[in-house]
């Protein structure tokens, strides 16, 4: 039986390497990314589907010859391991297949920190450039405005942008526009700002200048305490245990 196996498993590797010789590659990427594209599509839920867009969009997607490379380098070390340690071919195939079923997954990761990334960096430019426009025209929806237009935000911030400017011309009031885009982002400075900017729109405000200054200054302690100094120990760590 296992002999069988081999047979297969030989015969499957020589054609892969026939063909892919012959193609140069090309013509086995196009038809493998046809294939689990049209099985990820069925699959895989709408918010990873826009996540990836987005990721490809960056330019961070990883090429067809580097998911093949992952999958080849998953492939041999788990069929290396598995047959030194049960020594049963059958085994170490079952335990291949559960490797490279573990490949989208790690996608999965790797894509949702990357757009997490983004997404922070785009809340950055909303909360301080919004603050920035507020301090000048004293008006919550024309700062938005002034945001908007300015074109330093991308979708999908720069879209719920819109639709916070349209909800709050349709309403009359910047209530559900703030509750909206709390809802959409759970950021600490995002929730901040908007009561800030309700305060002093709704109830007014004598120092306004300065709560808007103090406001920033917070934006900027939470950027760092969020995410520089975490990255930063991040990659001090990388680099030491590189050397060690």
């Amino acid at each position: 039986m296992e002999l069988f196996i081999i047979f297969i498993l030989a015969a499957f590797i020589i054609v892969f390497i026939f063909t892919y010789r012959n193609s140069n590659g090309d013509k086995v990427y196009i038809q493998l990314s046809q294939n689990f594209s049209n099985a990820y599509s069925k699959i895989s839920p709408y918010s990873f589907k826009e996540t990836r867009k987005k990721v490809k969009e960056l330019g961070q997607e990883y090429t067809k010859k580097q998911y093949l490379l992952q999958i080849l380098v998953f492939s041999i070390a788990t069929a290396v391991i598995t047959y030194l340690y049960f020594y049963n071919l059958l085994i170490s195939l079952i335990y291949v297949v559960i490797a490279i079923m573990v490949i989208p997954y790690l996608t999965y990761l790797r894509c949702k920190r990357i757009y997490s990334e983004y997404i922070f960096e785009q809340i950055q430019v909303y909360t301080t450039n919004t603050i920035m426009e507020f301090a000048t025209t004293q008006s919550f929806v024309k700062a938005l405005e002034g945001v908007y237009e300015s074109g330093v935000l991308e979708d999908p911030v720069k879209a719920d942008v819109r639709m916070m400017i349209d909800m709050a011309y349709d309403n009359g009031t910047v209530d559900d526009s703030i509750a909206y885009m709390n809802n959409k982002y759970d950021f600490f400075i995002v929730k901040n700002m908007h009561q800030l900017f309700y305060q002093i729109t709704n109830e007014g405000s004598k120092n306004s200048s300065d709560a808007l200054e103090n406001m920033s200054l917070d934006i900027e302690t939470y950027i760092v305490i969020e995410w520089i100094e975490p990255n930063s120990i991040k990659n001090s760590y990388n680099l030491e245990s590189f050397f060690i």
